[in-house]
C-alpha cells in the first residue's frame, strides 16, 4: 500500500534531520522525504500537521511473559502495549518458562510475534543453560534462530572462571553479551537501596557496591576477552563513572538505563507501595542525577522501559513478599517526554536515546527514518497530554504512573508502513 504522511516535523537523530516535510511509503519502505516520487499516488494519507514523525522507538528490555507466564502477559498483549507507547522494535529477555536457551523457544517467540504483527521482536538468548550460570547455552544455534544478544539477567555466574570462558566463547563468534551487573552476595535478601529510607522503613538494603563491585569485575573481563558488551539497568552514579572511565580507555561498551530510574528515587518507597518495588532498586537523588547526566552526555546511549507486567495478586502482599517490576512500556514515549519538559534533554537527543542509541548498541536493523529504510515510524503530538491508564492494553497494571498527566500523545505507530497502533 502507498501511504503519505503530510506536514510532520520529521526528526531522524541518526542523520540529524529535523524539518517539516512529507514522508512517502511504499512496499514497507520509506521511498521519499519531501516531494513524492514520479508516478507515486498515495492510497492513504495522514494529515500530520502539528505532529512529530520519528523513527519507531527501540526498547531493549520488554518482558513479554510468553511462554510460561500467561497470567502476567502474552506476546499479543505486551507488543500491543508497546506499540501504544511508540515502540516498533523490542528485545525480550530470556527469563521465560522454559528459559529462552533453545532454538525452539526462540522460534516460538518469533512466530507468535509475527502473527501478532504489533512490533518487531528481537529475542535475547540465555547466556547459560536454564540461567543457572553453570553451563554455557548453545549460543551459535540461538544466534541462528534469531537471538541478537545473550545475557543472564540478574541470575549471576557464581564462578568467575565460568563467566570468563563464556565471554571468550562469545567473543570468538562476535556475539554481544548483556550484563546486569549486581553482586549476588551483596544483594541477597535486599529489597531497597541501602540508605536512610530503607533504614526508616526497616527494609533490608542493597548497597550501591552490589552494582559497582560486579560492574568493575565485568568490565575487567570484557577488557580481557574483547567481547562486545552492553551494560543494562544501571542504577548508580558510581556505576556510571565506571562505564565512562571504560569508554575513555577505548573499551567499546554501551549502557542503558530503565526510564523509571530517571524519574523516581528510593523516597518513593516511603508509603510501602509495592508498585515501587523493583530490582535493581531505586536509589538516591544523587544517583538519579548521575544517571540523568550520563544520558545527557551519551555515556548511557539508550533509555529502555524494562517493562515487567504482573498479575494483580503479585503486588498485593506485604512489600517484601511482592514481585519486583513496573509495567511501563505503554507509557514509554509520554514518560520520556517528561525529561524534555524538565529541561534535561532536547527532543532530538531524547529521540536518539530511544531509537538510534539502543539500535546501535545491539546492532539492530532499526532506529532510523531514512529513504530506503523500513517504514517503522512513530507519529506523536507533543502539545497534548496523555492521561496514563485512561486506556490500558498491557495485562500488567502494576504501574505507579497510572492517573498521571504526561506530556505527548502517540497518535500513530507504523511497522513496515502498516498502522499497528492508532489513538
Amino acid at each position: 500500500m502507498k501511504l503519505s504522511i503530510l506536514g510532520a516535523r520529521v526528526i531522524d537523530p541518526a542523520s540529524g534531520l529535523d524539518q517539516v516535510t512529507d514522508i512517502h511509503i511504499e512496499a514497507c519502505k520509506v521511498v521519499a522525504l519531501g516531494a513524492a516520487p514520479a508516478g507515486f499516488v498515495a492510497v492513504e494519507t495522514i494529515d500530520a500537521k502539528g505532529l512529530v514523525a520519528a523513527p519507531g522507538l527501540v526498547d531493549l528490555n520488554v518482558a513479554l511473559r510468553e511462554p510460561g507466564y500467561s497470567r502476567k502477559g502474552s506476546i499479543v498483549s505486551e507488543t500491543r502495549a508497546a506499540a501504544a507507547g511508540g515502540v516498533t522494535s523490542l528485545c525480550c529477555p530470556p527469563k521465560t518458562k522454559p528459559v529462552l536457551d533453545t532454538s525452539a523457544v526462540a522460534e516460538l517467540i518469533l512466530d507468535r510475534a509475527r502473527e501478532a504483527g504489533n512490533t518487531k521482536v528481537f529475542p535475547i538468548g540465555a547466556l547459560s543453560k536454564g540461567l543457572d550460570g553453570e553451563q554455557l547455552a548453545e549460543l551459535v544455534a540461538l544466534r541462528d534462530a534469531g537471538c541478537v544478544a545473550f545475557g543472564n539477567g540478574l541470575e549471576s555466574f557464581r564462578n568467575t572462571r565460568t563467566l570468563c570462558r563464556a565471554l571468550d566463547y562469545a567473543a570468538t563468534f562476535d556475539l554481544t553479551v548483556i550484563f546486569n551487573s549486581q553482586d549476588y552476595d551483596l544483594a541477597e535478601g535486599g529489597l531497597a537501596h541501602e540508605g536512610p529510607t530503607a533504614s526508616f522503613l526497616g527494609l533490608p538494603g542493597i548497597p550501591e557496591s552490589a552494582e559497582t563491585v560486579a560492574l568493575a569485575r565485568d568490565l575487567l573481563l570484557v577488557e580481557q576477552t574483547g567481547v562486545r558488551a552492553h551494560f543494562s539497568q544501571l542504577t548508580s552514579a558510581r556505576g556510571v563513572e565506571l562505564i565512562a572511565q571504560a569508554q575513555a580507555r577505548g573499551l567499546k561498551v554501551t549502557a542503558d538505563v530503565a526510564l523509571y530510574q530517571l524519574i523516581l528515587t528510593d523516597e518513593a518507597l516511603i508509603d510501602f507501595s509495592s508498585l515501587y518495588h523493583v530490582q535493581p532498586p531505586l536509589r538516591t537523588r544523587a544517583d538519579r542525577d548521575g544517571l540523568r547526566a550520563a544520558v545527557k552526555s551519551g555515556v548511557i546511549s539508550a533509555i529502555s522501559s524494562h517493562h515487567q507486567p504482573h498479575e494483580r495478586d503479585a503486588k498485593l502482599a506485604p512489600f517484601g513478599a511482592t514481585e519486583p517490576g513496573i509495567s511501563s512500556v505503554e507509557l514509554l514515549l509520554p514518560l520520556a517526554m517528561t525529561l524534555v519538559e524538565d529541561g534535561l534533554l532536547d527532543l532530538p537527543t531524547l529521540l536518539k536515546r530511544l531509537s538510534a542509541g539502543p539500535a546501535e548498541a545491539l546492532r539492530l536493523p532499526a532506529g532510523k527514518l531514512a529513504v530506503g529504510g523500513a517504514a517503522d515510524i512513530v507519529l506523536f503530538d507533543p502539545a497534548t497530554s496523555t492521561v496514563a491508564g485512561e486506556t490500558w492494553l498491557s495485562k500488567g497494571e502494576n504501574c505507579p504512573f497510572i492517573g498521571h498527566s504526561l506530556p505527548g500523545v502517540v497518535r500513530y505507530t507504523l511497522v513496515d508502513g502498516r498502522i499497528s497502533h492508532q489513538a
